[in-house]
């Protein structure tokens, strides 16, 4: 399945790779429970089933603006040794489908990595024989040099150094990450694009705004999980990095879509994977 948005001269298209076990939204947002799920109507039925699980998925986002192809996360990856059994040793089809949507693997000019974590960097490579080598040849990989400095400053634990050794390293040996510097304000990457510093659920997680004449969206990363947040802001994931510093800028966030009637598209929301925030009372809700 996919989905497409037109801006001026912007085309962006969701590109799947593999919805989430039923069990992965109470590991993720341990306290988003069913009683919590049941209390936000509009949730279901996209975002929930109807036991309450909250409904999850991996996927990318192309984008398609003057002539260049860029590619918004990479998902989990084939073949991987993850500790997550989900994302573990995956099968997927998912280059067939990125060169179905305008995104065969050569023509990618860009790689934007919002963070480093194990389900948005995997498909940066592919194994060639013995050695995973960069999927996107010919494209530069874009991250926060805040979210390099910190990582590579670190002593790793054995299942990160393994994503860092198959999926980040290999990339960066072939010349091809550029750890770039984010102000305030973003960093343009492309006409009508730029990476926006959201920290907090990792010290240099980034977002990607995209300005039409008209309207913005933001592709937000893990900055915002999934839409029961969006309701309850307060609701953090158990892998936030900072969990304070993800509540403000999740409330940030939030504030300026709803005054700006930005488009907010999630790294993880299920179809139709994003919506314009409206607020609700005290806080908001998401009309899909």
């Amino acid at each position: 399945m996919s989905r497409e948005w037109n801006f001026a001269g912007v085309t962006v298209q969701r590109i799947d790779e593999v919805s989430f076990p039923a069990s992965t939204g109470a590991w993720l947002l341990p306290d988003a429970g069913h009683d919590v799920v049941d209390a936000i109507p509009w949730l279901r039925p996209e975002f929930a089933e109807p036991d309450g699980a909250l409904r999850l998925s991996s996927h990318s986002y192309g984008i398609t603006v003057d002539g260049q192809r860029i590619l918004v996360d990479t998902g989990i990856g084939n073949g991987k040794v993850r500790a997550n059994p989900a994302w573990h040793d995956l099968h997927t089809d998912y280059l067939d489908r990125l060169t179905a949507a305008g995104f065969a693997p050569e023509s990618v000019d860009l790689v934007v990595l919002t963070h480093i974590h194990a389900d948005h960097v995997g498909w940066n490579t592919v194994l060639d024989g013995d050695s995973w080598v960069p999927a996107f040849p010919n494209a530069r990989y874009l991250v926060n040099r805040a979210e390099w400095d910190y990582w590579t400053g670190i002593e790793l634990e054995p299942a990160r150094q393994q994503m860092f050794d198959d999926s980040v390293h290999p990339v960066r040996a072939a010349g091809l990450l550029d750890p770039i510097e984010i102000p305030g304000n973003g960093a343009p990457i492309a006409p009508g694009i730029r990476m926006l510093p959201t920290p907090g659920h990792t010290p240099g997680h980034s977002a990607v705004e995209i300005r039409g004449a008209e309207s913005v969206a933001l592709l937000i990363g893990d900055a915002i999980h999934h839409p029961v947040q969006i309701a309850r802001p307060e609701l953090g994931s158990h892998v936030d990095v900072d969990p304070a510093l993800t509540l403000r800028t999740r409330r940030e966030l939030l504030a300026r879509a709803a005054r700006d009637s930005v488009l907010l598209l999630g790294a993880h929301f299920p179809d139709p994977s994003g919506g314009r925030v409206i607020t609700e009372g005290s806080g908001y809700r998401l009309a899909a």
